[in-house]
């Protein structure tokens, strides 16, 4: 089976020039590599100013990359415009975090439904309006809804308006960018088997965004492990959860809520605060915060992704020590 999306050594920089001295880089997204298949939902998780909101605009073509290549079957999706780039948007589409921003608030609910149908030409009239009536329905909302506006109803009903509006197109590959943060943790759980059950009967391939593992976990077949713009560890949610071999995997899987007294106490602590994108550490970007950390080797050498297992890459100098322990 070939791959729906390859994403290759991408990067994504910003210049920052101050009214005095010399301009700052940020390596917002710095050489990510991996691909997805069909059908897959590859979870990226990570701190706030990991990168991974700038990682899935840059594969929606919202952002021009720095260097690198995003290609969605076979097209590279940066070398697109015009009416190429109009019709790899129906195929490609995407769930923000904040979902009142995401609706227009002059528009009705059913409106910003039907309008992507009927800017793609796809449904106008009575087809779009019937069109919109079922998704609003496959979504857990009822006609009514059709007729309110964004601020009219919750956060979940509008959440679910978005998914809504995304899927009016029947696309391929949705990516849903912390599309459950800003929401009551009941509601949450809601949202989440919506989407599971979503991108099984559309199909859908899905890369799913946010900074909590366990939500991540829970929604993934693969996740990615992000860190100052770089992945550093992939591997299938049930190998992640069962061995982590990346010191920032262990303590982001560490600081899930646990009523077991004793995996409380397997807590990993990360040292010290997330350094600064514009001026990243030498060496191992990660070093400064690692409990394995060996001067004169991590503070050095830049680690690579390499295999440990099948399907389980880690970018960690010292992972084969962790693999044995």
């Amino acid at each position: 089976m070939s791959a729906l999306l390859e994403v290759s050594d991408l990067t994504k920089h910003f210049t920052k020039k101050p009214l005095l001295g010399a301009a700052e880089v940020l390596r917002a997204v710095d050489g990510v590599s991996f691909s997805m298949e069909p059908g897959e939902t590859l979870g990226v998780v990570g701190e706030s100013g990991s990168g991974k909101s700038t990682l899935g605009r840059l594969i929606l073509a919202l952002l021009k990359p720095t260097s690198g290549h995003v290609r969605f079957e076979g097209q590279d999706v940066h070398a697109l415009s015009g009416k190429d780039l109009v019709r790899l948007r129906r195929s490609m589409q995407v769930v923000f975090q904040d979902p009142l921003s995401a609706l227009n608030p002059r528009m009705t609910i059913g409106d910003a439904i039907t309008e992507p149908l009927v800017a793609h030409g796809l449904a106008t009239g009575r087809e779009a309006q019937k069109q919109m009536g079922a998704m609003l329905e496959r979504v857990g909302l009822s006609p009514e809804h059709a007729l309110r506006y964004p601020h009219e109803i919750s956060g979940g009903q509008r959440q679910r308006a978005v998914i809504a509006r995304a899927l009016s197109l029947k696309p391929k590959f949705l990516v849903c960018d912390e599309p459950v943060a800003a929401l009551d943790v009941s509601v949450q759980a809601q949202i989440l088997n919506l989407l599971r059950d979503l991108q099984r009967d559309f199909k859908l391939s899905l890369l799913f965004i946010a900074h909590d593992l366990s939500v991540v976990r829970f929604m993934s077949q693969r996740v990615a492990v992000m860190y100052l713009g770089r992945i550093v560890e992939v591997a299938d949610a049930e190998t992640l959860q069962a061995g982590p071999k990346h010191p920032y995997s262990q303590a982001l899987l560490s600081a899930i809520p646990s009523f077991d007294p004793a995996r409380r106490n397997l807590r990993v602590a990360l040292l010290g605060e997330p350094p600064s994108p514009l001026s990243p550490p030498s060496g191992c970007t990660f070093h400064p915060r690692c409990v394995r950390f060996e001067k004169g080797r991590c503070d050095v050498e830049s680690p690579q992704l390499r295999e440990l297992g099948v399907g389980h890459q880690v970018a960690c100098l010292r992972a084969d020590e962790a693999a044995s322990s």
